[in-house]
């Protein structure tokens, strides 16, 4: 299974793509990614069995391209999100936010 960049196309395995996700979100739910080979910025929704990219709307976050990744389970914590695929599993810390 490769998962694509939206951006530039270029096709990522799992442990590539998922390691490149640095920050959860986890009051909007978002996992923010960066491709390793453009550089673009994307938010995604893990969801069980697909990633969910799109865009925020209105004060939500509107999926409009949902990928296909069977097997793919997720588990919220209190600052971080597990992602596991077959018998790999990733995990996607929240970055601490200072008040402003």
């Amino acid at each position: 299974m490769l998962i694509p960049c939206l951006a530039c196309e270029s096709r990522f395995g799992p442990d590539e793509f998922f390691r490149a996700c640095s920050d959860y979100n986890r009051g909007r739910d978002l996992v923010a990614w960066t491709c390793p080979r453009c550089g673009n910025r994307d938010e995604l929704r893990v969801l069980p069995g697909e990633l969910g990219f799109g865009y925020p709307l209105r004060g939500r976050f509107a999926v409009h391209d949902r990928l296909r990744v069977p097997g793919l389970r997720r588990q919220r914590g209190d600052l971080r999100l597990d992602i596991s695929l077959e018998s790999d599993s990733w995990r996607v810390l929240t970055r601490v936010r200072q008040p402003v």
